[in-house]
């Protein structure tokens, strides 16, 4: 049984006729015969009691016609609702992103909701391996990461597309040694108390065997996954802690000492990604389009200095 036998069987009915019927579907009389035999084969019952041309119900045609004209009107619902998420006039776009990404994204989030305001922006905040682990669930379909040497191998599950590249200053108090240094050597910080990064953060793995190849183990004081609030234990002499310098340039140099990183630079690098052996929704399929066409504009400033 499939919807074009249940519509030629409705169309039979209210037409009284299969001649009236054929002409209305514009498809020969035999065809519609067809069909309603094919229906009735596999169903394995008779739908239409024939006298000569004339034809009546019978008690399972009876059925079959009222849930017919249900299914068929559930049937054209699922076309529009199909057509609908084509075209984006409505669905929902499930991203898992950084809370330090937002000065990132936040901008192109806000075109996509004025081009497709019927699609429902769902955020999930969370740090790179909650979002590797979101999007094999499935749970997300895209969502930002760290480009590391500790997730080298997970990139093999993996599309993805550069966001931006900034490299990781120390952020210290004011009155700190290393105040109007042009660069500072990882190496120095050994005996310097660290301010880190929430648990799920790979900025942790990318710190740590940056100061580890330097020959230490930094000393942790505190954990946040907010950056504003990471500047404000620095700014309160908790520690110091290295953050990319896209985001030291937001805050008031009068209240840190912001110092490039050197010997050896490191840097964060944000990448957009998604599952190679996924299928992307319409929804998603549009916000990585929007994404990288201002990501080709962007192209010489990608990498923040």
């Amino acid at each position: 049984m499939d919807i074009r036998s249940l519509r030629y069987f409705v169309e039979v009915v209210e037409q009284n006729s299969f001649t009236l019927a054929a002409s209305k579907l514009h498809v020969t009389q035999p065809t519609v015969s067809k069909m309603i035999a094919q229906l009735e084969q596999s169903l394995d019952l008779a739908l239409l009691d024939r006298v000569g041309k004339r034809f009546t119900l019978t008690d399972a045609g009876k059925v079959v016609l009222l849930r017919a004209h249900e299914l068929l009107a559930l049937h054209a619902q699922l076309k529009v609702e199909l057509r609908d998420l084509q075209h984006l006039e409505r669905g929902e776009l499930r991203v898992g992103v950084s809370p330090q990404t937002h000065t990132v994204i936040a901008p192109w989030l806000a075109e996509y909701h004025q081009r497709y305001p019927g699609v429902e922006l769902k955020m999930v905040e969370c740090g790179t391996q909650a979002v590797e682990r979101d999007l094999r669930k499935g749970s997300i379909e895209l969502g930002t990461m760290l480009d590391y040497p500790g997730n080298a191998a997970s990139w093999q599950e993996f599309e993805s597309l550069p966001l931006v590249r900034s490299p990781l200053c120390l952020l210290a108090p004011p009155d700190s040694p290393w105040q109007g240094r042009s660069a500072v050597a990882l190496a120095e910080l050994a005996d310097s108390p660290f301010v880190f990064y929430g648990d799920a953060f790979a900025l942790n793995e990318i710190v740590l065997d940056a100061c580890q190849h330097a020959g230490f183990v930094p000393r942790i004081t505190s954990r946040s996954g907010q950056w504003d609030f990471i500047a404000s234990l620095v700014r309160l002499r908790v520690g110091v802690c290295l953050l990319p310098k896209m985001f030291c340039d937001t805050l008031d140099p009068s209240q840190f000492a912001i110092v490039p990183l050197a010997d050896p630079p490191v840097e964060w690098n944000l990448m957009l990604a998604w599952r190679r052996a996924g299928r992307l929704s319409f929804a998603a399929r549009a916000w990585l389009d929007l994404v990288r066409a201002h990501i080709d504009d962007a192209a010489p400033a990608v990498r923040l200095q």
